[in-house]
Formats: C-alpha cells, structure tokens, sequence
C-alpha cells in the first residue's frame, strides 16, 4: 500500500443477468455505481473471473459480491472473510461461470495476489434457470447488501486513517 491512510479497493459484481439469480452480483454492482466514493474501483464480471485475478494485486482490499447455491433461505447474505478463510468450493457458491470464485480466490492466494482483506458476500440463489430473471425473494436482498458494503468501505477507510493525535 503506497499510503497508509488510504486505501486502494474494489468491489466486484459477479454474475450473469441470463441465469436468474446469478446476476445477484451484478445488480448489487448497478445499485452501487453512483453510491461508492470516487477513488473505489467498482469491477463487474459476467464471464471468466480467471482474467482478473491478476489484477487483484493493484488493490489493498477486495469486496466480492456473487450467488450462492440454495441453502434454505433465497435472498440470505453470507459474509465470508476469503483473506482468512478458505472458501467453500462449489456447489456452496453457485457458478455459471467457466471458473468460479471460490478457485479464483484460491489461485489469486497461491500467486501471493489476493488482497487483505477480500471480502465475499454470497446471496442465496433459487432459480438459475437460462432466461430467468432474478428472483423476488433474492432481489429483495440487492440493496441491503449494498448498503452493508457501504458500510465496510466506510469501515477499511476508518480503519486505514492515521490516528490524530
């Protein structure tokens, strides 16, 4: 980090808007776009997540926004510390994508890349169905998960700031 009192993070959105509620992680991107401080890099994937693993080296922290495998509730929020943790390899995080997060995380890890910290929020998912659309239940989550990344930028900021003395 080139300075201490600020941090460099991006917020990524994962999904794709033809598979239902896999595009959980883009519509919390949308809903994000004109919320985020200027200097936050707002990324969005609806693709290979591969090609920006690279990447991730340029950033000090990393919020990640995807779908995650039915579990019970459609529309609940996990909140994953992947710096720390190993994440859940699918089906726990539902991927439509050729490479999912939970191997891009691992990959970008063992290339001594992935930023500290990465934070993974995985929305429950019902339907993935090709030409579906996102359900209620899962598009009831989208804002407030947006806010509750609000809130973490504000918190890695506060957290970077210098003590005044």
């Amino acid at each position: 980090m080139n300075d201490p009192a600020h941090r460099r993070i991006a917020v990524l959105g994962i999904g794709n808007v033809d598979r239902g509620d896999d595009a959980v992680g883009v519509g919390v991107a949308h809903r994000l776009a004109r919320r985020l401080p200027s200097d936050v890099a707002l990324l969005v994937c609806n693709g290979d997540i591969l090609g920006l693993v690279e990447d991730w080296a340029k950033y000090d922290a990393l919020i990640c926004v995807d779908a995650a495998a039915p579990m019970g509730t459609p529309g609940r929020i996990h909140r994953l510390d992947a710096a720390q943790d190993e994440l859940p390899p699918c089906p726990s995080l539902a991927s439509s994508h050729a490479f999912g997060l939970a191997e891009a995380i691992a990959l970008a890890r063992e290339l001594g890349v992935l930023p500290n910290p990465t934070i993974v929020y995985a929305i429950e998912g019902a339907c993935f169905d090709a030409g579906g659309a996102i359900t209620p239940k899962v598009a009831a989550a989208l804002d407030a998960t947006a806010e509750r990344i609000i809130t973490e930028i504000g918190r890695m900021n506060s957290l970077a700031a210098p003590a005044e003395t």
